[in-house]
């Protein structure tokens, strides 16, 4: 005879633990203490096996009667395949637990890592910043198969607002994030690949070049002009040296500059292209 959740509510406890059988080898079983627990009784290669559902009751992670039911269905289902009911549970335990490890913020990381000796770093520094800033604080802590074309957009449409070459950026790094974590089957794909054309690229405004006549002009203008010594003399360096600002502020006097050879070398890992 089926239960009932009458019968399984008003069911007391004994000296000895009990069972209350329902149909297709769930049972519920009374224990002294009161408690009430969900088995399901199965054969798999004609060995007989027990399979714990759960705890009775209307709380969560406790099954009702309806609810017990619906898990003795998809159990038997297994069965049926030759799969024990809990060893799939404790595979999807496994995989739940390493879903949630593998958050974008993790993978992310893990990826900068990968990379770290091959950029300079400024552009390190301009990664890391920029994730932190705009990236993580939404999406950081989801696993990252869960993060969808949906979350990206609403990153990159909220960066463009203030700063679209950093949405262009931001979009670029989520991408090789996405292709590193396929290639380590922590992703199904890129979902950036559906935002290609979200964000306008500005127009670049290069800054017009002074022409020779104007050179002298400009020198005599910084003469005059008050501000930082230090700045005044870079400004002038930049004009004979023709290097990258970035190239001139990161110099350092020892193991760079030969004065009395007239010669400054600057290392390989601060050159634009990385090459001498």
């Amino acid at each position: 005879m089926a239960l009932t959740d009458t019968r399984i509510r008003t069911a007391k406890p004994s000296g000895k633990p009990y069972k209350l059988t329902d149909s297709a080898g769930l049972h519920l079983e009374v224990k002294p203490n009161g408690s009430k627990r969900w088995r399901l009784r199965y054969r798999i290669g004609g060995k007989e096996n027990m399979f714990a559902l759960g705890e009775y009751g209307d709380r969560p992670g406790q099954f009702t009667l309806a609810e017990a039911r619906e898990e003795r269905d998809k159990a038997r289902k297994l069965v049926k395949q030759g799969i024990h009911p809990a060893h799939s549970r404790h595979a999807l335990r496994a995989a739940n637990i390493a879903e949630g490890a593998n958050t974008f913020k993790t993978v992310a990381l893990e990826w900068i890592e990968k990379r770290r000796s091959s950029w300079t770093p400024y552009y390190l520094a301009q990664v890391e910043g920029m994730l932190k800033a705009d990236v993580y604080p939404d999406i950081g802590t989801l696993p990252i198969r869960s993060v969808t074309a949906a979350h990206l957009l609403e990153i990159v449409r909220r960066v463009e607002k203030r700063a679209p070459t950093v949405a262009l950026l931001l979009r670029q790094w989520s991408s090789a994030i996405f292709r590193y974590a396929t290639s380590t089957l922590r992703a199904d794909g890129d979902p950036t690949v559906a935002l290609k054309g979200a964000i306008t690229r500005p127009k670049v405004q290069h800054n017009k070049p002074l022409s020779q006549a104007e050179i002298p002009r400009f020198l005599q203008k910084l003469d005059q002009v008050g501000g930082n010594r230090t700045t005044k003399i870079a400004l002038r360096l930049l004009l004979l040296l023709f290097v990258r600002p970035i190239e001139l502020r990161a110099g350092e006097w020892v193991g760079e500059f030969d004065l009395d050879g007239r010669e400054w070398r600057i290392p390989a890992t601060r050159i634009f292209s990385r090459r001498i």
